[in-house]
């Protein structure tokens, strides 16, 4: 912010962190491994889903890891300048938005009308 009689100063130089990529990254391998690990029930759960949504997240989040350490910025941080300040928990809320758009895909998939009585 600029006061009276001050010079104009740029804002903070943008901190951004890898440890949401890592959050990502962790959740991708376990619904890789559950995709692999039950075979039977691979259709009725889209696993296959959200293993691919998962892995999107996190190539997603690497492309710009990856662009902004050409950039100069470090790879990993522990906080981020955005609203959501721990990048864990940043982490934590893509792979919940995620799960929310999975868990959505399922219930339309299942979705079976009630017949009318009578």
């Amino acid at each position: 912010m600029c006061r009276a009689g001050s010079a104009w100063e740029p804002p903070p130089a943008h901190r951004d962190d890898g440890m949401w990529l890592a959050v990502i990254f962790i959740a991708a391998l376990v619904a890789s491994a559950a995709y692999l690990a039950f075979p039977a029930e691979r259709k009725k759960w889209k696993l296959s889903l959200l293993a691919l949504m998962l892995w999107g997240a996190a190539i997603l989040v690497a492309v710009d890891k990856g662009l902004a350490y050409l950039g100069g910025e470090p790879l990993i941080s522990e906080e981020t300048d955005g609203m959501i300040k721990d990048s864990a928990l940043l982490g934590a809320a893509m792979v919940a938005a995620v799960f929310f758009v999975w868990l959505a895909a399922l219930l339309v998939a299942n979705f079976k009308p009630l017949a009318p009585k009578g």
